[in-house]
């Protein structure tokens, strides 16, 4: 537990104030011994070979263990390392921001093969031999292949609490969102705004909650920064400003408030993929994955029931009361106990306190090395640009960009479609609204035992037996739930009716949520695995484009439905969908074609 607070924001802050002498790591503790392999190599005239022990000497391992697969493990990665940093240019070349498995890139058969074998090996605490550049830096790993600071060796309850808390900081946020709905009506009155203003507030925090990955995403990435900065700064800052925005006096003032709280609470979109990856292998990545989306999926939803039967007793301003109510105690938690999960990061920090513990400035972190050449403007590049030319140029991005989108703003229109609906032809009140919505989060159970079994018994075994297949074997699932959105929607479309149950319009939008969420996870494993060098920055260009088109959705929605009808209208967004059914089949009949044919894919 020590160790948790120690690495929090929290603990962080006390080390500040104390100096250090507080919560200190086992570098700052008095009687702490440099590993012998990081004495040799800094005493070792030699500059790019690997640091392995006398055989001849009394510590000198057997020749049993000299064989053993993590030693010719960490042998083929340190011979890597050296033989890419031959020269300074080829340094420069083979660096990136962020590092981790032993720098192979994420969803690659590399790093499925090299977390295998690490797996077995970490019950073994075998050291971990440092290497050198050959400009004679001595790049600081961690010590061990079981080191307890290595997110990927954290007990399974550690891991499981930080992927919590993550998961109900998403959570907060997202519902943030849409708990707003329930006070659109007094907004009206109060302010003396028509609907379309009055949806506003929603619609600029659906857009700001996609702007700031672009800003954030590359932030965290930084080893400089990493994760926890961030988090701690935002959330810290959305929750405060969630004060004043629900004391706000002026409908602009209001505007200005929810969009800042958007762009405050986008970190949790930006970031918190990439923390669930921190501390879970492949393997066990897509679990995590699964229940952190649905933090985000069930979010929107519920913020309806959260506030839905208190607003019209309490006024329009408790709605937004209780976003403070939910951040807080979150925030509280996180500050505690959600420690740095970057590698990369820990590394850096690592690679300080040994300099300052020896005094020798050869020993460093790889992204240090990095960093020296980082310039902002290439951050910036692979962050705005570089998204946009692949979604230009490559048509499997631009399908699963529109796709996802349209399926968003979709989900979004629900919010102004239900009111339609529910009110006048069934006469439920905004509190019974509300509950319509948790026919998404019984949708979503459905899609977590859905994909969560697909996973369990038949496509990680298949990964254990025959390896990463192409990566249009991921779809398969996605071609079937395809699917269920337009059959979904139809349904609803052409039920919602007063001389129909009400029952047979919400088994619609359940079809269709519970497809759509199968959907969300095919596609968001296909891009990383088909783009791992841009995986970071594709995300965050989805996420815009998806939150852009669903601000829009908010706006354009009433006016739709109130021109057309229900029945035409969410008719022709079904229609829209299939769309998406023609592009799913042509992707996964295409994809490998068509990543050959691109300079950014993996073929």
């Amino acid at each position: 537990m020590a160790d948790i607070i120690r690495d929090a924001p929290i603990g962080q802050i006390i080390r500040f104030v104390t100096r250090n002498r507080v919560l200190q790591y086992p570098e700052e503790k008095p009687g702490f011994q440099l590993p012998e392999s990081y004495n040799t190599a800094l005493n070792a005239l030699a500059t790019s070979t690997i640091i392995e022990k006398d055989p001849n000497s009394s510590q000198s391992t057997s020749e049993s263990d000299v064989s053993h697969p993590s030693q010719k493990l960490e042998r083929k990665r340190t011979a890597e390392t050296i033989n890419s940093v031959n020269s300074k240019d080829d340094l420069e070349a083979t660096l990136t921001r962020t590092k981790s498995r032993e720098n192979t890139q994420q969803w690659t058969e590399e790093r499925l093969e090299i977390e295998r074998e690490l797996s077995i090996e970490r019950t073994k605490s075998i050291p971990v031999a440092p290497t050198k550049t050959a400009d004679g830096h001595i790049l600081v790993d961690f010590y061990t292949t079981d080191d307890p600071a290595n997110p990927q060796n954290w007990s399974n309850p550690k891991r499981a609490l930080v992927a919590l808390l993550i998961c109900l900081y998403t959570f907060a946020v997202y519902s943030g969102s849409a708990i707003y709905t329930s006070s659109t009506l007094e907004i009206m009155s109060v302010f003396n705004v028509g609907s379309t203003a009055a949806s506003l507030p929603l619609a600029l925090y659906v857009l700001a909650y996609g702007i700031g990955p672009l800003v954030f995403s590359p932030l965290s990435e930084l080893p400089l920064i990493g994760r926890n900065p961030v988090y701690a700064t935002t959330f810290a800052l959305f929750t405060i400003l969630s004060i004043p925005t629900a004391l706000s006096k002026s409908f602009a003032g209001l505007l200005v408030l929810r969009f800042l709280q958007g762009f405050l609470g986008s970190p949790c979109l930006a970031t918190g993929g990439a923390t669930m990856q921190d501390m879970y292998s492949l393997l066990k990545l897509p679990y995590a994955m699964t229940f952190w989306v649905s933090a985000a999926y069930c979010g929107p939803a519920l913020g309806p029931l959260l506030s839905g039967f208190a607003v019209p007793v309490k006024g329009w301003r408790w709605s937004l009361w209780e976003i403070v109510w939910i951040s807080a105690p979150v925030l509280i938690l996180m500050l505690l106990f959600v420690p740095e999960t970057s590698t990369p990061n820990i590394l850096l920090r690592r690679a300080s306190r040994l300099r300052k513990l020896t005094g020798d400035n050869r020993l460093m972190a790889q992204s240090e090395i990095a960093q020296k050449n980082l310039k902002p403007s290439a951050v910036a590049i692979d962050a705005l640009i570089k998204p946009l030319e692949i979604t230009l140029k490559d048509p499997a991005i631009a399908f699963v960009n529109i796709y996802s989108s349209i399926v968003y703003a979709i989900y979004y229109s629900f919010f102004e479609v239900f009111p339609l609906v529910y009110g006048p032809m069934y006469g439920f009140n905004i509190g019974q609204i509300g509950i319509v919505f948790l026919c998404v989060l019984v949708a979503c159970i459905l899609g977590i035992i859905t994909y969560t079994s697909y996973l369990y018994f038949y496509l990680i075994p298949d990964i254990m037996a025959h390896g990463l297949r192409a990566q249009e074997h991921r779809l398969v699932p996605a071609l079937i739930c395809v699917f269920g959105p337009v059959i979904g929607l139809f349904i609803f479309a052409w039920t919602a009716d007063p001389s129909i149950h009400w029952i047979a319009s919400v088994i619609g939008i359940t079809i269709y949520a519970a497809t759509a969420f199968v959907v969300f996870q095919c596609i968001f494993v296909y891009v990383p695995m088909s783009y791992p060098a841009f995986a970071a920055s594709l995300f965050a260009s989805n996420d815009f484009f998806r939150s852009s088109l669903a601000c829009a959705a908010i706006l354009f929605a009433k006016p739709l439905f109130d021109h057309l009808g229900v029945a035409r209208g969410v008719s022709l967004l079904g229609g829209l969908s299939c769309l998406g059914v023609i592009g799913m089949w042509v992707l996964w009949w295409t994809g490998a074609k068509l990543r050959a044919r691109s300079k950014f894919a993996v073929a």
